[in-house]
């Protein structure tokens, strides 16, 4: 195989690198399963010369995982999964400190956003990690010529498995992928505790409210949905769920929160946070109904859940109110306020997820990497589960950084559960 073109990435300012050197060293300390991975991996090299692309939120929980991966000899490409989400002194730090080429600027343009895609595809990846299935989607459409060296990837959100199901169902997905989102130690506590978490503190850096006594509407009931209602809960907000789905509204019922449609809710909300994965979620019919001063942010995947070319249309003026806050003034003078551009508002505004979760999610994406690399020939173009042996793993390394230990089944116990003829 021809060598590779060196690649050395793109930044904002290498300048800001000994910030984001230090920012990485303190989320470290709260990886320490990540961590364990890393020491194993830089003694085994499972991904020796193995090259990974990965189209991930560059943070700084990220760059530990790209650190490890790297620890564990592969050949590392960073680019962003979504133009706000970029940590600019952690960009340049992975690139200057660690010597992993980055392509990743906070706010840069649609343009820029697909360039980097594209420079982290020039690696000729064998893996790709994705959080939204861009690379992969771009490697299907545009760029197939790369498909026999890829043997497998990674996928880490709601959104991009939906994409990815949707490409297998299709016969249109090439190669293997691990669903790392829908892992145990991912969904269960990412999705509900990260997303609950940091999609609060996101709209509270923007804006500064007071959530106690504010109606918040959260469109969505999956994992990210319980989180931000629980969150916005235990601030004192009476908070409305809207669903589509009849298990997850009862669901919603049951934990203790008013359900309604979208349009009666809109009439109600004063803070709105779209989690479906969706688009044209908050749309028209809604903006006509809403209150004035009504705030709304996404925290599902892509800026799609809030119609904002339909905003953009209802609205006879548009002005940043603050970092982060568009006001849209409508025809009758009511102001509606969008966070963010409506993309992901918890790393648009905020810091994205804390990084004792997130060292559940990466250690899933580290370990995944070296499964394929032993198994992928025995895969087909499919998503496949985390395997359980994985997850499981992850959750013990988990509870033993926190010192904490639970029971074992006794041999007898394991062998009644394994049998039918036991208890007749």
């Amino acid at each position: 195989m021809p060598p590779q073109k060196k690649l050395n990435g793109d930044v904002k300012d290498p300048g800001l690198a000994a910030k984001g050197k230090a920012r990485i060293e303190w989320a470290q300390q709260w990886m320490p399963v990540l961590q364990l991975i890393r020491k194993r991996f830089t003694k085994e090299k499972p991904l020796d010369g193995v090259r990974i692309s990965a189209c991930l939120h560059v943070t700084t929980e990220t760059a530990n995982l790209a650190i490890t991966l790297r620890d564990g000899g592969a050949d590392v490409v960073l680019c962003a999964s979504n133009p706000l989400s970029t940590q600019d002194d952690v960009a340049a730090s992975l690139v200057k400190d660690f010597k992993i080429p980055t392509f990743a600027i906070k706010g840069e343009d649609k343009t820029t956003y697909y360039s980097h895609i594209v420079s982290a595809l020039d690696h000729k990846p064998q893996i790709t990690m994705d959080d939204g299935a861009d690379l992969v989607t771009m490697i299907l459409t545009k760029r197939q010529e790369l498909v026999p060296a890829v043997i497998g990837g990674t996928e880490e959100t709601t959104t991009g498995v939906i994409r990815l199901r949707s490409m297998a169902k299709d016969g249109i997905l090439k190669y293997p992928i691990i669903a790392v989102n829908d892992a145990d130690t991912k969904h269960f506590f990412d999705n509900r505790y990260g997303t609950g978490q940091s999609t609060i503190d996101g709209i509270l850096r923007a804006t500064n409210l007071l959530f106690a006594g504010l109606h918040v509407v959260v469109c969505g009931y999956g994992w990210c949905g319980r989180g931000v209602a629980m969150r916005a809960k235990g601030l004192g907000s009476d908070v409305i769920i809207t669903e589509v789905n009849p298990t997850r509204a009862l669901e919603a019922v049951m934990d203790g929160f008013r359900v309604m449609p979208l349009g009666q809710a809109a009439k109600t909300g004063d803070v709105f946070v779209t989690v479906t994965g969706n688009k044209s979620v908050i749309a028209a019919e809604h903006f006509r109904v809403m209150k004035d001063g009504a705030v709304v942010a996404n925290s599902g995947h892509f800026n799609v859940e809030i119609d904002l070319p339909c905003l953009e249309q209802l609205a006879v003026s548009k002005r940043q109110a603050r970092e982060f806050v568009d006001e849209y003034t409508l025809r009758d003078g009511r102001k509606i306020f969008v966070l963010g551009e409506g993309r992901l508002i918890n790393l648009a505004a905020a810091e994205g997820h804390p990084a004792v979760v997130m060292d559940m999610s990466f250690a899933d994406q580290a370990l995944s990497a070296e499964h394929l690399v032993k198994s992928a020939k025995n895969l087909e173009p499919q998503v496949y589960p985390v395997p359980a042996a994985i997850d499981q793993s992850v959750a013990r390394l988990k509870l033993q950084s926190l010192g904490i230990t639970i029971d074992r089944l006794t041999r007898e116990q394991e062998q009644y559960l394994a049998s039918w003829s036991e208890g007749t």
